[in-house]
This record gives C-alpha cells, structure tokens and sequence, in this order.
C-alpha cells in the first residue's frame, strides 16, 4: 500500500485531496494540517483549515464557497451582533459553532489538538488521516501599516485576510509560537514511513509554509529520502484563488509558478508541476535543480484534480527512479 503524506492548507488543499483519494483510492493518505489559520473567537477555538479538510472530505462543505457548512444557518451570529458583540467580519454559521464548541470542552477537559481532531474526524470519516501539525498553539500574525499611526502593527491573520481582504500591503508573515512548537503525535512517524510527501496547491507562505515553520518537519522530510513534489498555486502570474500574491511579496518571492519552486527550494523540492499556461517555466525550475512538467492545474471537478493528483504521483515515481 502506497503511503502518501500531504501537507495541507485550506481550500486548495482539501480540493486536492479529494482528487488524490481518486487518483489512488487504494493508498494510505495522511495530511499534516495548518493551524497557523487557528483564531480564538467568542470563547471558542476554531481551525479553520482543519474543518475545511474534514468537512470537504465528509461531504459537509459549502461548495460554493469552499469553506464552511452546507445549508448554513446564521442566528447565532445575528443574536451576538444584537448583543453588540464582535468580531462580526468572521462568519461562524450555526452548524460551524457546534464543531468549536465540541473542541473547545474537549481541549478544556485537557484532550490535545490532535486528539480532538480525531474524535471529531469520527463523524466525519473524511478516508484520510487528518493531524494538525502541532499540539502547539501558533498563530500566523501579519505585519501591516498601521491606519492609525506612523508605524506598523500586526495583525492576525485571519483578519489580514476576512476583514481587511488582504487591502494592505503586508510587509511580514510571522508564524508566532512555531519556533517553541513540537509536531504533533503522528507527523514525525508519517513522514518517516511516507513513500511520497506532496505540496498542493496551497498558499506556499502561510499554509504549506507554516506547516514546515514548525521545528522538525522541514528536516524529517529531507532527511526521508522519498520524493518530494508539489504542485503551483500560481497560474499565469497569478494566484488560482485567494491572495497569495499579498503574502508572498512580504517574503521577497515573485508571483509566479518558478519564483514559488525556488522558494521551497531544491534542498525540499524534487519534483513541481506548474500549469500549462505556464510552460514556458520548466527549463527555469529545472535549472533550480527541480525536476518540473507543465500539466492543466485547474480543478474545475473531481476527474480534472484526480487528474492532476496522477501527474503529482508520475513525477514522483520518475525523480525517484
């Protein structure tokens, strides 16, 4: 049985892998999760990329959206802006609490993340192992012009990133708590016994790349020896979705498929796929020292992800040949 270890962040993540558990219905998929997304609202813990993994993957997502639940309600949230209370930017649905709060007891009651992220996968049987990358808590801050002053502040991100819409220019991307953070139970061990580790197309600054912030990971991968490949959030000069570009000009990286494959590096990087609109990328990435190919890498459905997830595990197989 084929051992697959992807690390994973939201939206784009969680699309991959539902292609990959098509393109290999048969291997044993686990994915390290950010929770540098992680935000403490009303009391309650909430994992944004951990529930968007599960919830797309057990048949609850918003498809549309890509994120949240499907037929989502709102009274909660109207009745604490009745009350005055904020922040009402971020839009937990009714369904979406009960989840936080099922892990804010048990976190309280002194389950860690990852224990909790196993009972609550319980209901969801999402087919794949799914652990947050720490127990640890670490929270991605922004560094930002402060509207209100001379100087610069920071920001959490989520509010970077729902509130402000990533409006402002972000001058650094700071992973705060990842330098004392521990893998959580379970990451070491996967990518140790992995046979491939894959990057989706995740957000390589404040997803894939916080995953890899946390001490340990970055090394047990290089130290594996198994294939590395990853696949372009960035198409045509830019971001599939989202804001990416905001981020990655705050770490010095260009936005295109190349300058992201020379930021993972060929020291983490074997094998990238960039897309087809893209071609004209691969001698420049192979020059990095990274084995590339240009393929469609749009998931516009299951079959053209499935499709992509097929192309990830080729290139594997030919850089480890």
């Amino acid at each position: 049985m084929q051992r697959i270890v992807v690390l994973a962040g939201g939206i784009g993540g969680a699309r991959f892998l539902r292609g990959l558990k098509v393109a290999a219905p048969e291997a044993e998929i686990t994915v390290v999760g950010n929770t540098g997304d992680d935000i403490h609202l009303f009391g309650l813990k909430v994992c944004p990329d951990l529930d968007t993994v599960m919830y797309t993957l057990g048949g609850g997502i918003n498809e549309e959206q890509g994120w949240g639940r499907t037929g989502e309600t709102f009274a909660v949230k109207e009745e604490l802006g009745a009350y005055g209370v904020g922040p009402q930017w971020f839009g937990l649905g009714d369904r979406d609490f009960a989840t936080h709060i099922v892990r804010t007891q048990m976190i309280s009651a002194g389950y860690p993340l990852s224990d909790v992220t196993q009972a609550l996968c319980s209901r969801w049987e999402p087919g794949v192992r799914l652990l947050p990358m720490t127990d640890d808590r670490v929270e991605t801050h922004v560094l930002v012009d402060d509207p209100e002053g001379e100087g610069r502040k920071a920001v959490h991100f989520q509010e970077y990133w729902v509130r402000m819409r990533a409006g402002a220019d972000a001058h650094a991307v700071v992973p705060v708590g990842a330098e004392s953070a521990k893998p959580a139970p379970g990451v070491l061990d996967a990518v140790a016994h992995a046979d491939v580790v894959l990057f989706p197309p995740s957000n390589p600054v404040v997803s894939v790349g916080t995953i890899l912030a946390v001490p340990g990971i970055r090394e047990a991968i290089a130290e594996a020896g198994v294939p590395v490949v990853g696949l372009s959030p960035i198409v045509g000069g830019a971001p599939v979705r989202g804001m990416a570009d905001k981020v990655l000009a705050a770490v010095g990286v260009e936005t295109t498929a190349a300058a992201v494959a020379r930021h993972y590096g060929s020291g983490m990087l074997d094998g990238w796929l960039v897309d087809t609109a893209d071609a004209s990328a691969v001698d420049e990435v192979e020059e990095a020292g990274i084995r590339c190919r240009a393929v469609p890498l749009m998931m516009t459905d299951d079959e053209a992800t499935a499709a992509m997830a097929r192309e990830a595990l080729a290139l594997a197989e030919e850089v480890s040949a």
